[in-house]
């Protein structure tokens, strides 16, 4: 296994952390008899050898060693090093090449005794092992004799795999895909089967893909009853890990297969939301609890009306089973306003279960239970009495002022016991910015002028020389200049920040407060030229709001249009335009903002507005957005908590730019209607 091992010049060879002088250890370590010392080594070779992904000359030279590991049969955990391979080899490049060079040992692995083994070599074998027709064959004859489920299935997504990689070979192995999707051959593996046909040959598939799909899943689910450790809540204490673990999928393989098909339908919505719908009325709660996360998917990444969806996601909220309630929970809470068609089914949740008002942890403070967040999030009236009794509590959630800001002038009750608690944050406690920071969006969105006194204790008492200061004193800066309020202090304290780092946000509330544009400009033009490219962006958000008394700083605000980072062009230009409301110097900016860079759309839609018929030559833009079914921050199988809500308001904002040129686009668009409040 080792042979030639103190061969190789290891101290010159690098890894993530330097000197790759340590890699024969962890080698070494892979073979060892105690599971502890196997798993450190394995840990080590991910954390610097091959650490994120990336292929080091040390990784290079660990192939030929990992290769003969994986052939031993005495070696334990093998399969861990085959995955280890395959990530090495997976993208191309020298690494493809070199576990190529060894790939000999797979088409034995595809036969060995470990089933582990055989399940991960299938995939090595399709991607590293030639000629084609070879793997084909082989893959052919390990599904002929294989007696295990999870190899099987692992052998089924090697065919897909062989199709995608090998598509002028492919005709032998869709034949096989084709059989494994019928009887008798396991639901769990037609399944399977289907999966892999949508992704690589979709006209293949059953006419009755949805009704073949919900049926071979009731199957599935008959015969997994009968394994006791699959019932739902078994080992999930209410702590964190118990929490996160409900919130993992209890049957992962079933979890996975969905997931497969619905990846594979991709751009095919109304089949994705029919099946969700199949599944999300199953019998078995597992099944809908799989269905859930899939749902979460489909409404981060495409648009439309969800709302029979929504609906079917709320009703699973009256289960016994706690772990399907926390994911539908889980979800609603993503989807902020989109909530509303299961608005009822979180709110007679939430009245009936005052103990999941708020969620505790072994460690830190509570936070607010998932179904009032979610309530919450969607903007229903009805959640603001049950937030003022948790508000009463000794103990508040950290996270309840970040929610509130969804609510409206319905929470307008809650301002009271928001200064109370605010009045009593300690200024020097390592939790003070969390504690803090939410109470303040609270009350800005609120606009509660008569918190003046509560967040100018925080301006003047927080510490200097944290970030966890700065972040407190830049919330209540921001919380001045919303109410807009010469109270007593507020002037002062404003002045006297004029020269601090946080002379922008000072500037802004000053501007709000008095109105004085020479009272602010100088300040603001410093922080135009600060090497920090946050302060210049917080600069030119204020001289838009001074408009034209600041064409002083035009030359500084075509700089900042000028320059790499697109969220400064877009602030730059923005600015430039109310200041000089020179629309040929703007919106070329804006355009290619735009398309460069979807994470700036709704900034360029916020300045559309403001220019009004001077931005129409971009009118093609916000139509071409509002006609498109995917949302623009859409990452395929990623998470994003906010991804539905950014995408909302975008929409939200493309229609204000539409409607101040008299323009309906047509009719409907997709992505119903017009967000609430909510954080930009």
């Amino acid at each position: 296994m080792f042979t030639g091992i103190d061969e190789v010049d290891w101290a010159s060879l690098r890894h993530a952390y330097g000197s790759a002088a340590d890699v024969p250890e962890l080698l070494r370590g892979l073979a060892a008899e105690d599971p502890a010392v196997r798993a450190g080594a394995l840990d080590g070779m991910y954390g610097a050898v091959h650490h994120q992904g990336r292929v080091y000359d040390a990784t290079l030279a660990c192939v030929p060693f990992l290769l003969a590991l994986a052939a031993r049969e005495e070696v334990a955990e093998r399969g861990g090093l085959l995955e280890l391979l395959i990530s090495v080899g997976r993208d191309g490049g020298p690494g493809e090449a070199a576990v190529r060079a060894g790939a000999e040992v797979f088409a034995a692995l595809v036969g060995d005794q470990d089933r582990d083994v055989r399940r991960v070599a299938a995939e090595a074998a399709v991607r590293f092992l030639g000629p084609p027709a070879r793997v084909s064959r082989l893959l052919r004859q390990r599904i002929a004799v294989e007696r295990d489920d999870r190899v099987l299935l692992a052998l089924t997504e090697g065919l897909g795999l062989f199709v995608h990689r090998h598509p002028d070979h492919s005709t032998e192995a869709l034949d096989l895909l084709l059989t494994l999707g019928t009887p008798p051959y396991d639901p769990g593996l037609r399944l399977a089967a289907l999966g892999q046909l949508a992704g690589c040959a979709p006209e293949l598939l059953p006419a009755d893909l949805v009704p073949t799909v919900v049926g071979l899943l009731g199957e599935r689910s008959e015969r997994r009853r009968s394994d006791v450790r699959a019932r739902d809540g078994v080992d999930c204490p209410d702590t964190l890990t118990g929490r996160l673990r409900r919130l993992r999928p209890s049957d992962e393989e079933g979890a996975r297969l969905v997931r497969t098909l619905h990846t594979a339908l991709g751009g095919r919505p109304s089949e994705r939301i029919a099946l969700l719908e199949g599944q999300l009325t199953c019998p078995d709660a597992t099944d809908r609890c799989n269905g859930v996360w899939t749902a979460a998917g489909l409404f981060r990444e495409w648009r439309g009306d969800h709302s029979a969806l929504v609906a079917l996601v709320g009703e699973q909220l009256g289960t016994d089973s706690g772990r399907l309630r926390d994911a539908a929970s889980s979800v609603l809470g993503e989807l902020f306003h989109l909530a509303a068609p299961a608005a009822d089914h979180l709110y007679a949740l939430v009245i009936a279960r005052s103990d999941l008002w708020t969620q505790r942890w072994e460690r830190g403070a509570p936070t607010l239970g998932s179904a009032l967040k979610a309530l919450a999030h969607s903007g229903d009236p009805r959640a603001a009495p049950v937030l003022a009794d948790v508000l009463a509590r000794p103990v508040v959630p950290d996270d309840l002022g970040r929610v509130i800001v969804h609510l409206g002038r319905s929470a307008a009750p809650l301002a009271p016991a928001l200064r109370y608690r605010l009045g009593r944050v300690p200024l020097d406690s390592p939790g003070t910015a969390d504690r803090a920071v939410p109470l303040l969006s609270a009350l800005s969105a609120l606009g509660d002028r008569e918190a003046v006194p509560e967040v100018l204790r925080l301006v003047r008492g927080t510490p200097d020389g944290t970030r966890s200061g700065q972040r407190v004193v830049e919330s209540a800066l921001r919380a001045l200049d919303v109410f807009g309020v010469d109270a007593e202090g507020v002037v002062p304290a404003l002045r006297g920040l004029l020269e601090s780092d946080y002379a922008g946000v000072a500037a802004g509330a000053l501007w709000s407060v008095e109105g004085d544009a020479s009272a602010v400009l100088p300040s603001l033009l410093r922080e135009l030229e600060s090497p920090d490219g946050r302060r210049r962006r917080v600069a030119a958000d204020v001289l838009a709001r001074v408009g034209a008394p600041a064409r002083v700083a035009s030359d500084g605000l075509a700089r900042m249009a000028g320059a790499e980072c697109a969220q400064e062009r877009v602030a730059g230009a923005r600015a430039l335009w109310r200041v000089t409301a020179d629309a040929p110097r703007v919106l070329p900016v804006l355009r290619s903002a735009w398309t460069g860079q979807p994470g700036v759309r709704g900034a360029v839609a916020a300045c559309l507005v403001d220019m009004g018929t001077a931005g129409a030559s971009l009118r093609d833009l916000v139509e071409t957005e509002l006609a498109a079914p995917r949302r623009h921050l859409a990452r395929s199988g990623g998470h994003g908590s906010r991804d539905v809500l950014a995408d909302e308001q975008l929409l939200a904002v493309c229609r204000e730019v539409l409607a101040a040129g008299g323009d309906t686009c047509g009719g409907e668009t997709a992505g119903g209607g017009a967000t609430g409040d909510g954080e930009r």
